[in-house]
C-alpha cells in the first residue's frame, strides 16, 4: 500500500497536468449521462426470488388477461364544469392508452365513463364532483410494468387543466408517482446540501480556496457515479432510490474522505514542509487512512449483495460506485488541485500555529518525539482529552449507557412497506388514488391474486376440479377482510387457475396482510389434494420481501462485521482493537434503530411537524447496518492509525490515545458535521425510505463521532493499555505489512519549494 500511494504521489507531482485534463474530460463527457440517470429506472425490485409472489408472477403469462386494473386514470370535473372540457380531457387519455402498446384500457371502460359523463351534465355545465376513472392495464407483452406506468404518466401529463384535474392512480400511478417524486427530491437535496457543505468547509479551513477543493472532489464523485447508474441501468433493473442513495453517500464520503487528506495537508505546511513534501506525507499518512476507510465501506456495501433481491441490490451497487469514486478522486484529482491552488492552501496564523508556538515554547529539552506531535491541537480538545483520561471507567460506563437508553425503543421495532404512504398525505396523486377508490371501492388498489397449479393428471377442464374451486371460491368470499372474490380465469390448458382476491381496506391495509396469512395457510390446505396454491399480488410481494430482508440481516452482520474487522486487523497488528470497534459500531446502529423507531413508528416529534407512519420501512435496518458500519470504520480508522502512529514513537498508550485523540478530534468532528449535514437534508425532502435512512445516518454518525470515537473507544483503550495492541507472533508472520504512519521528515529537510 505504501509503495502504491508513493507511485500515486509520484505520478501526481510529475504528470499533474495530464491527471487534471482526464478528470475534466471524463466529467465532461459524463455531465449529459448523469442528467439522464433517472430515466431507466423504476420504483419496483420487490419481487423476491423462490418466493409465491415470484412464481404467481411466473404464472401470469400464461393468461390472455390478468384480473385487477394495475392503474386507473381519474378526470375529476370542479362545479360548473363545461361538460365539452370534460370530454376532451377523456377522449384525450382514452387516445394516449389507444396509442400506448404496452397498456389498454379495461373493457368497456371508455363508454361507461362517456355514459356517466353523459347522465351527468346539466346542459353545457356540470354541477360538480363528477369523478371518471378508466382502469388501465400495463405490462403487456411482458414489458416492465413499473417502466411503462411512468412512460404513460408522462404521456398523460397529470395536472389542473382549468377546472379539469387528470390524475393517474392504482398500483402504477402511485409507482410512477413515486418515481418523479424521487427526482425531485434529490434535486432539493442537492440544492440545499452543497450550500451547506460549502458553509461547514469554509468555518473548518477559514479559506475559500481550501473550502473549494472537497465541493469539486464531491461534484466530480457524484456526476460519475451518475454517469455509471445510466450504464448500468441500461443493462439491469435498478430501484429509483439508487440516485438518491449514491448523492447522499457520494457527498459525505468524497467530502469527509477530501477533508481529512486536506487537512494533513495543511497541517505539514503550517510546520514549514514543501508543498510537495507536504502532499507526500499526507499522502502517506491520511491517504492510506482514505484507502482502507474506503475499503471497508465498500465491503459493508457488498454485504447488501448477499440479500437476493433487486432493489437492495441495486442500491448498494450506486453506493459502492461512489465510494469508489470518492477514494479515487481522494487520492489523485485532490492533490492535483492541490498544486493548482498552491500557496492558496497555506493556512493562516490561528489556532494551529499558536498551538505550535506554545508548544515550542514549553518543550525547552523535551526529545524529538515531542517536535513530531506539534500538529495537536492544545485547545478544547486537549481539555477534553485529559477528561476522558482521567477517569475512563466513568467516561466509558457513562457513553455506553447513553448510547444503550437511544437504542432501546428499537425492541419495539415493526417493519412495514407500501408505495401510498410513501408520497405526502396532502400531494396531488394520493388525492387522484382516493378519488380511484371512491369510485371504485377495493378494485382501486392491486388484488390479492390467488394461482392453482392442478396437480398430477388433475386439470380444470374437469367438473370435479371446477366443482372443487368453486367450493373453495365460495368459501372464501365468506371470510373476514374480503371484499371481492372474482371469478377464475383459465389458461389454455386448463391447469392453471387464476383468481382475483380483493381486501377491504386495500392492498396495503393489515387486513389485505391478515387475508395473505390466512389464504397460504388454510386457503392451501383446503384444496392440497387438487391444486398447489400460491399467493401473489402487490400485499404478497411486499410481504415476501419483508421476510427476506428480515431473514437477511444477520447474513449482513456477519459479513460486515468479520470482513471490516479483518481489514482492521492488517492496518492497526491488534486483534483487540477491531473486535472493539465491532462492538462500538453495533451500539451506534442499535442508538439509530432506536431513535427511527421513536420518531416514525410511535410519533416522538409528532409535535415538532415530523410525521410517523407507525412502522420502520423494512429496507431501512439492513441499509443502515451495512452504510453506518462502513462509515462508522473511517472514523475509527482515522483516530487510531493516529494513536499507532504516537504509540510507535513512545511506547506509552494512555500518551498515544491523548496525543492521537487531540490530533484527531477537531478534523473528525468536522467531518462528522459535514456528514451529518448531508444526511440531515435527506431526512427532510426525502420519500419516507430516504428519510428514515437520512435520519439515522445522521444520527448514527453524530453519535458515532462524538459519543463513540471521542469518548468510549478512548476510554476503553486507556482501560485495556498494552492488551489494545496485542496480536499472536504466528499472526504477525502471517499478514502483510502495512505502513500507515511512515516517520515524517523534520520541516528543515523541506525547507524549500521543490
Amino acid at each position: 500500500m505504501q509503495a502504491l500511494v508513493e507511485r500515486i504521489h509520484g505520478l501526481v507531482v510529475r504528470r499533474w497536468p495530464v491527471v487534471l485534463l482526464v478528470w475534466l474530460a471524463v466529467i465532461a463527457v459524463s455531465l449529459p449521462f448523469t442528467a439522464r440517470q433517472t430515466e431507466h429506472l423504476t420504483s419496483g425490485g420487490f419481487s423476491v426470488p423462490g418466493s409465491q409472489s415470484q412464481r404467481v408472477d411466473e404464472l401470469l403469462g400464461r393468461f390472455e388477461r390478468v384480473p385487477g386494473g394495475a392503474a386507473a386514470i381519474v378526470i375529476e370535473a370542479a362545479h360548473g364544469s363545461s361538460t365539452r372540457a370534460v370530454e376532451r380531457e377523456l377522449e384525450r387519455a382514452a387516445g394516449i392508452v389507444e396509442r400506448f402498446r404496452r397498456a389498454r384500457l379495461a373493457a368497456g371502460a371508455y363508454a361507461a365513463a362517456k355514459g356517466r359523463l353523459a347522465r351527468a351534465s346539466d346542459g353545457a355545465r356540470l354541477p360538480g364532483g363528477l369523478v371518471l376513472v378508466l382502469p388501465v392495464q400495463l405490462g403487456i407483452g411482458d414489458s416492465d410494468a413499473s417502466a411503462d406506468a411512468a412512460e404513460l404518466r408522462r404521456q398523460l401529463g397529470v395536472g389542473r387543466r382549468g377546472q379539469v384535474a387528470l390524475y393517474f392512480a392504482g398500483e402504477g400511478g402511485l409507482s410512477a408517482a413515486l418515481q418523479e417524486q424521487s427526482r425531485r427530491d434529490l434535486h432539493d437535496a442537492e440544492l440545499v446540501g452543497f450550500p451547506l457543505i460549502a458553509f461547514v468547509l469554509l468555518r473548518v479551513f477559514g479559506s475559500f480556496a481550501a473550502m473549494g477543493l472537497p465541493l469539486a472532489l464531491g461534484f466530480a464523485a457524484v456526476s460519475l457515479a451518475g454517469a455509471v447508474i445510466w450504464a448500468l441501468s441500461q443493462l439491469f433493473t435498478m430501484s429509483v432510490f439508487v440516485t438518491n442513495m449514491a448523492s447522499m453517500i457520494g457527498l459525505g464520503v468524497a467530502v469527509d474522505y477530501s477533508l481529512f487528506v486536506l487537512a494533513r495537508y495543511r497541517e505539514e505546511l503550517a510546520r514549514g514542509a514543501a508543498r510537495r513534501e507536504a502532499l507526500r506525507v499526507a499522502l502517506s499518512t491520511s491517504g492510506i487512512a482514505v484507502a482502507f476507510a474506503g475499503v471497508t465501506v465498500v465491503l459493508a456495501l457488498a454485504s447488501l449483495f448477499l440479500v437476493d433481491s433487486r432493489l437492495i441490490r441495486s442500491m448498494a451497487a450506486g453506493a459502492v460506485i461512489v465510494v469508489v469514486l470518492s477514494i479515487a478522486g481522494a487520492l489523485t484529482l485532490l492533490p492535483v488541485l492541490a498544486l493548482v491552488a498552491g500557496r492558496r492552501l497555506r493556512p493562516r496564523p490561528g489556532l494551529l500555529q499558536r498551538a505550535r508556538s506554545r508548544v515550542a515554547r514549553r518543550r525547552g529539552g523535551r526529545g524529538r518525539d515531542e517536535e513530531r506531535y506539534e500538529g495537536a491541537d492544545t485547545g478544547a480538545w486537549q481539555r477534553w482529552t485529559e477528561a476522558v483520561v482521567r477517569r475512563p471507567l466513568l467516561a466509558a460506563l457513562a457513553s455506553a449507557a447513553l448510547m444503550l437508553a437511544l437504542a432501546a425503543p428499537a425492541l419495539s421495532m415493526r417493519l412495514g412497506d407500501g408505495i401510498k404512504n410513501q408520497l405526502p398525505a396532502d400531494s396531488f396523486d394520493v388525492r387522484g388514488q382516493e378519488l380511484a377508490e371512491r369510485v371504485l371501492g377495493p378494485r382501486a388498489s392491486g388484488p390479492l391474486l390467488v394461482a392453482f397449479e392442478a396437480r398430477g393428471a388433475n386439470t380444470f377442464s374437469r367438473p370435479p376440479a371446477r366443482a372443487e374451486l368453486e367450493r373453495w371460491r365460495r368459501w372464501l368470499a365468506r371470510q373476514p377482510h374480503v371484499a371481492v372474490v372474482e371469478r377464475p380465469l383459465f389458461d389454455r390448458g386448463r391447469r392453471t387457475a387464476l383468481i382475483a382476491v380483493y381486501s377491504r381496506g386495500g392492498a396495503e391495509s393489515a387486513g389485505a396482510r391478515a387475508l395473505l396469512g390466512m389464504l397460504r395457510s388454510q386457503g392451501a390446505e383446503r384444496i392440497a389434494t387438487t391444486a398447489r396454491l400460491s399467493v401473489g399480488g402487490a400485499t404478497a410481494a411486499m410481504e415476501d420481501f419483508r421476510a427476506l430482508v428480515a431473514g437477511s440481516l444477520w447474513k449482513v452482520l456477519v459479513f460486515v462485521a468479520g470482513l471490516s474487522s479483518l481489514v482492521l486487523v492488517v492496518l492497526l497488528r491488534s486483534l483487540v482493537l477491531p473486535l472493539k470497534a465491532a462492538v462500538m459500531n453495533l451500539l451506534s446502529v442499535g442508538a439509530a434503530y432506536g431513535v427511527l423507531t421513536a420518531v416514525f413508528q410511535h410519533g416522538w416529534l409528532e409535535p415538532l411537524g415530523v410525521a410517523a407512519h407507525g412502522h420502520v420501512h423494512s429496507v431501512t435496518p439492513t441499509l443502515l447496518l451495512a452504510i453506518t458500519f462502513g462509515l462508522s470504520m473511517d472514523y475509527e480508522v482515522f483516530l487510531l492509525t493516529r494513536v499507532k502512529e504516537r504509540y510507535a514513537v513512545h511506547g506509552d498508550t494512555v500518551r498515544a490515545v491523548a496525543e492521537g485523540l487531540q490530533a484527531s478530534a477537531r478534523t473528525i468532528s468536522s467531518a462528522a458535521l459535514i456528514m451529518v449535514a448531508v444526511f440531515a437534508v435527506f431526512a427532510f425532502v426525502g420519500v419516507p425510505t430516504i428519510r428514515e435512512m437520512g435520519l439515522g445516518l445522521a444520527v448514527a454518525i453524530a453519535l458515532d463521532a462524538t459519543v463513540v470515537r471521542l469518548v468510549l473507544v478512548p476510554a476503553m483503550m486507556v482501560l485495556f493499555g498494552r492488551w489494545n495492541w496485542w496480536l499472536p507472533a504466528w499472526l504477525e508472520r502471517l499478514l502483510p505489512r502495512v505502513d500507515a504512519h511512515p516517520e515524517v521528515r523534520a520541516p528543515a529537510l523541506a525547507a524549500h519549494e521543490s
